[in-house]
């Protein structure tokens, strides 16, 4: 592993941190993130530890408001394509939010 934390065995695109090759941070990776973690809470993945699905839909609003204040604060200041992913991934999230509390 060198300084910037490559090494020969984590794909292009991937850094080694503490033997875990982890994309790289950006602000795209920060919004999947976030998005992840709201598609567990909306029990549309399952939790990374248990493996099981659950719903916690006041967990899922929280982190689909936390995006959407991410939208609005960064509304001007993002490029073209993660403005458009973080608006895409905002829509999706919102649609299975008000399936799901039905």
């Amino acid at each position: 592993m060198n300084q910037k934390n490559e090494c020969d065995t984590c794909p292009d695109g991937q850094a080694d941190y503490a033997g875990m090759c982890l994309p790289e941070v950006d602000f795209i990776t920060f919004v999947y993130s976030l998005a992840s973690a709201a598609m567990v809470h909306l029990g549309e993945m399952p939790e990374p530890e248990s493996g099981q699905t659950s719903v916690s839909l006041p967990l899922a609003k929280h982190t689909i408001d936390t995006l959407a204040m991410l939208h609005e604060k960064t509304r001007g200041n993002l490029a073209e394509d993660e403005a458009k992913h973080l608006g895409d991934i905002l829509a999706h999230l919102r649609m299975i939010y008000v399936r799901a509390n039905g």
